[in-house]
């Protein structure tokens, strides 16, 4: 499987050490078609290549990745989600759980591969971006990052169950019922990822991290990822990543959440973020000083 010319991401392959970078950077690296089929087909390549033993995953510009670009509703999904320009569910749920279309999973092959994936996040990683991140095996993030669900309060529902097989249950149910963010320093300090640094240092320490997995055989990596995996996995998070795409596609079409897109599309994206944040003073509404410096930029 060659690697094809992407139009969302980046792929490149340095001896041992393969890169998929995010590329929609004027757009932080919100999800839209055909980015989690480009994800997965260079997953697909890095896995193939014999000399590639592990993989990093980032994004471009000033964030990992935003979530779901929901500008205009998820009119940008089309026919897979809808007849006759209106919602179907039975075609939501269908597309929203098979492997071969739905998205998360599409994404979650980096869970899937045998190869170690190291997500280098910063900016922000938040809704679908976040379950994206952490469905990586190691998560290194900038202090100032910030990573949160604010679908927890509108318009959505965990998706691939990487925020509760994270957290236990006291924090899972917090976060789950708030939608309140973190920042890099707090989820590392929660386990919620594995560490936090500068972001000057952020580069860096992937690599180094990504060179002394190198030097472990790339059969030893698969078993013990492999190992770990398959714990998790008989433990229920397949049914985690079920029944969330399907409530996901739900709480996307009750009557608050239709005004919540018709407002969207009237008024812009940033008057019902104003609407469902503000109250918190979080994400897009907190001070400067809580939000990700906007200087901090992953320059590919």
């Amino acid at each position: 499987m060659g690697v094809m010319a992407y139009e969302t991401i980046l792929y490149d392959a340095d001896g041992a050490i393969a890169t998929i970078t995010l590329n929609r950077p004027q757009r932080l690296n919100t999800i839209i078609p055909p980015l989690p089929d480009e994800v997965e087909h260079a997953v697909a390549v890095a896995t193939r290549d014999p000399e590639v033993k592990v993989i990093i995953l980032r994004g471009a510009g000033r964030a990992f990745c935003a979530g779901y670009d929901f500008g205009g509703g998820f009119q940008h999904w089309g026919d897979a989600m809808m007849t006759d320009g209106r919602w179907d569910p039975g075609k939501d749920f269908a597309m929203a759980t098979a492997p071969q279309l739905a998205p998360t999973q599409k994404l979650l092959s980096i869970w899937r591969t045998p190869k170690p994936v190291i997500a280098q996040v910063h900016g922000w990683c938040v809704g679908g971006g976040s379950d994206f991140a952490l469905g990586a095996d190691l998560v290194i993030a900038s202090e100032d990052a910030v990573m949160g669900t604010p679908y927890s309060r509108m318009w959505g529902a965990y998706l691939s169950g990487m925020w509760i097989l994270r957290l236990g249950l006291a924090r899972a149910k917090y976060h789950a019922l708030t939608g309140r963010p973190l920042n890099g320093r707090q989820a590392a300090e929660i386990q919620l990822i594995n560490e936090a640094v500068p972001f000057a240092q952020l580069e860096d320490r992937v690599r180094s991290l990504a060179q002394e997995l190198c030097a472990i055989p790339s059969s030893q990596l698969a078993a013990m990822k492999l190992c770990v995996n398959h714990h998790y996995e008989n433990n229920g998070l397949h049914a985690t990543q079920t029944l969330g795409p399907i409530l996901d596609g739900l709480m996307r079409n009750t009557p608050e959440a239709l005004d919540f897109i018709q407002t969207a599309q009237q008024d812009g994206v940033g008057a019902v973020v104003a609407r469902r944040d503000g109250p918190f003073g979080d994400y897009s509404q907190a001070p400067a000083g809580e939000q990700p410096d906007p200087d901090h930029v992953i320059v590919p």
